[in-house]
């Protein structure tokens, strides 16, 4: 996500970060460099000007100037500005106590993905210990009621629906009914949408939201729009009040330029984010750690957080020690590949690592050379996992024929996994902790060792100065 602008600030930051005297001359260029990257990342033009004015102006003070290391506080001015720029902090939904009802309306345009959001925004409310109803008063577009009714039952979430309905307004009034009666405490109203905004879809809205009285009316707009979904949320918020907005595709955005504006522009913060097709692709905005993306910082909090959803405590501590001792092996191989496409898409994955965001693109990541190892390590015996030395010719052969693979590629796997150990064993006497966590988050020799090409020594050569004692 977010690439291009990302690779652009990667380059800026790299540049200030090294020099240890910084003139006005600097100033000038450095901000002339972001304000054209911004400027194709799609940014609405008076929030680049506003971005630019504010930059010069701290920028040029003795805060930076006359500072012990000049680079690094300049760096510092640019990371706030964005941070500011996306909102400062995260938001929460503002929800009732759980023994009162709260209503949340999605609002929308056609294809920007409410449906899909309304599912993803459950399914996490859920988790968070809440009680949810989705309601399914999209009653213009075709399949919607079947599509929410699918997605519910998938995540064990009851909706509520009139399959015959014509009355928007008389379903969501049915649904909050529906929801006192049976205990439920967080109402989700997904609505029709349109191919572009007019009168009719607006009155419906405007009816609907004075029926249910919702404590958040949510704009679910599409990140890849760019300026096209600040001034659609400009539109919404002007005849209905919004609360706020969740950009979906932001994994596909590469420019970034709604997330940008849309704060500055509107007013309103960016709640949540969709970050894949999966349910679990969905997370609340951090303005802070996305501007540390933007800006090649990476983002190693959300990817702890990812982490310790996916990956048990006990059993990374024991992962560990094993590579401490040079006892991993090549069944720990394969539960680290599993544990880690658990935590999503490789390249959503190296977006968080600091010094690697914007520095490997997609293309670099080989999906199908992961699958592959994956069936090759699946069609070895426990005792061939065990004991990768006891895998000869005979045995290599038979490998390949049962993971549908060649024995080049069996011998190419073999030859990597003890190349990453061994790597993983320099690093983890050379880099303390920060390595340490590598390992236990990126599947240690395993989960990033067997890239499909991408071996840790490539990795650890892209690691930023001062990183893990580097």
């Amino acid at each position: 996500m977010l690439e291009k602008i990302t690779g652009t600030f990667s380059n800026i930051i790299k540049t200030l970060s090294g020099k240890s005297k910084i003139t006005e001359k600097n100033i000038e260029e450095t901000v002339e460099q972001i304000k054209m990257a911004l400027l194709e990342a799609d940014v609405n033009l008076r929030v680049v000007r506003r971005f630019v004015n504010s930059t010069v102006e701290e920028a040029k003070g003795e805060k930076v100037l006359k500072s012990v290391d000049p680079g690094q506080q300049f760096v510092k001015i640019i990371y706030d500005k964005i941070a500011a720029m996306l909102g400062d902090k995260k938001t929460d939904l503002a929800l009732k106590g759980p023994d009162t009802q709260s209503v949340i309306l999605f609002l929308g345009l056609q294809g920007a993905g409410k449906t899909t959001a309304a599912h993803k925004l459950a399914a996490r409310l859920k988790k968070e210990g809440r009680r949810p109803l989705l309601v399914a008063c999209d009653l213009v577009r075709p399949a919607a009621i079947e599509q929410l009714s699918v997605l519910g039952e998938k995540i064990g979430v009851s909706v509520y629906k009139e399959e015959s309905a014509k009355d928007a307004v008389k379903v969501a009034k049915n649904g909050i009914d529906f929801a006192k009666k049976n205990g439920l405490d967080t109402i989700i109203i997904d609505t029709a949408g349109r191919l572009q905004i007019d009168e009719d879809m607006m009155r419906e809205l405007v009816d609907v939201k004075k029926a249910v009285d919702p404590v958040e009316t949510i704009l679910v707009a599409d990140s890849m729009t760019g300026q096209n979904a600040v001034d659609i949320a400009k539109s919404f918020d002007e005849q209905l009040g919004l609360t706020g907005v969740i950009l979906t595709k932001f994994d596909s955005d590469a420019r970034g330029g709604a997330a940008l504006s849309l704060k500055t522009i509107t007013g309103k913060p960016i709640l949540y984010i969709g970050t894949g097709e999966k349910t679990e692709d969905f997370e609340p905005f951090h303005p802070d750690r996305i501007a540390g993306r933007i800006l090649g910082m990476g983002d190693v909090v959300s990817l702890v957080e990812k982490a310790q959803e996916t990956v048990d405590a006990e059993e990374a501590l024991k992962m560990q020690k094993k590579m401490m001792r040079n006892e991993f092996t090549l069944q720990d191989m394969l539960e680290q590949l599993q544990s880690v496409k658990k935590m999503g898409s490789m390249s959503q994955i190296l977006d968080m690592m600091p010094g690697i965001a914007g520095q490997i693109d997609e293309s670099q990541i080989d999906k199908a050379g992961l699958k592959h190892q994956e069936a090759i390590i699946q069609s070895m015996t426990m005792k061939e996992r065990m004991n990768h030395l006891i895998i000869g010719p005979s045995r290599r052969k038979r490998i390949a024929k049962g993971s549908g693979t060649s024995v080049q590629e069996v011998n190419k796997l073999l030859k990597q996994f003890e190349k990453t150990k061994l790597t993983m064993k320099k690093l983890t006497r050379n880099r303390g902790a920060q390595a340490k966590m590598m390992q236990q988050l990126m599947g240690g020799a395993g989960g990033m060792g067997g890239m499909g090409g991408m071996d840790l020594n490539a990795l650890a050569s892209k690691l930023p100065k001062g990183f893990g004692g580097r």
